[in-house]
């Protein structure tokens, strides 16, 4: 029936026949990331703003509310390394580096750790964030040759860029700080396991490694013309996918399943719209056709 806030003019509380929780996740909460998504998660930057603290979702099930979705997964991606904590609202989404599928990524000990080739970027992008905080001192570094240095996205090309561009592989890990002897070794494996193929990176076009663990499924086209750049990215995260249970009128549930009369959600802190993966762009739909559903819903309930 309402909400109780904290203002710089004190406590107010302002009273309605209908609340819709339209706040955000848990991404920008420390505590309830590790807590969630485990070890290490405390220390993922946030993509976005730092108001994103999972309030909503607590108020929420302090009242009763049924939590659901896949609570220990959530969109994250390669992200500037020295990026600020939260996102700067100049540079945007410009931290990201999401040319990947065309290099190679590897850790610090310079070992390749995925497949950077397994798909096109809008379909592991968001999984690809988890992985880097996974290995040693949560980063790694996006490595590219001359041949396909004009397919960057212009997100390569801000100022606010951890970088180092070397005409050899070995100055390359030492300017970003890799294991030299690990990324030789790695760029000397993965040149000779390309196969033969027609290169093309409009399409998955089949051109991949051999006998190599990971491999690249496509876009495999050997490391070896100079300069070579090397792009050093942690893990930032988007949004979570943990949250609110709801019905098909955007009303909140109890654990139970009765909708709670008045309480409506919308957004990020409504679970169950995404598990382990996130295909691009399809968070801007949820929230346009969630929030319409439950500021419709709630508008109809209160004329009622």
């Amino acid at each position: 029936n309402g909400v109780w806030a904290q203002t710089p003019e004190g406590s107010i509380k302002m009273y309605a026949k209908a609340v819709i929780l339209a706040c955000g996740g848990f991404e920008a909460n420390a505590a309830m990331r590790a807590a969630y998504l485990g070890q290490g998660w405390e220390l993922a930057k946030v993509r976005g703003i730092p108001y994103n603290t999972g309030d909503g979702i607590r108020m929420a099930l302090d009242i009763g509310a049924q939590s659901h979705g896949h609570w220990s997964s959530c969109h994250a991606v390669a992200w500037d390394l020295n990026a600020p904590p939260t996102g700067d609202r100049t540079i945007t989404e410009l931290f990201q580096k999401h040319s990947y599928p065309f290099g190679l990524i590897v850790n610090a000990e310079g070992k390749r750790f995925v497949d950077e080739g397994a798909d096109f970027r809008n379909y592991t992008y968001a999984k690809y964030g988890r992985e880097i905080l996974q290995q040693p001192l949560g980063m790694a570094v996006q490595i590219f040759d001359d041949k396909v240095k004009h397919l960057l996205r212009d997100e390569y090309r801000i100022d606010q860029v951890t970088k180092a561009e070397t005409q050899t592989i070995e100055e390359l890990a030492d300017q970003l700080g890799i294991d030299r002897e690990g990324l030789v070794q790695t760029i000397k494996d993965y040149n000779a396991a390309v196969q033969p193929g027609e290169y093309n990176p409009t399409v998955l076009d089949g051109k991949h490694t051999a006998g190599l663990t990971p491999p690249k499924s496509n876009w495999a086209v050997p490391s070896d013309t100079p300069p070579y750049l090397g792009f050093a990215v942690t893990c930032g995260i988007t949004f979570t996918f943990g949250g609110l249970r709801i019905n098909a009128r955007g009303q909140v549930l109890d654990t139970e399943g009765n909708p709670i009369t008045g309480l409506y959600a919308a957004g990020e802190l409504v679970g169950g719209l995404f598990y382990y993966n996130y295909p691009g762009g399809s968070g801007l739909a949820s929230g346009a056709v969630l929030g319409r559903l439950a500021g419709t819903s709630a508008g109809a309930d209160v004329k009622g």
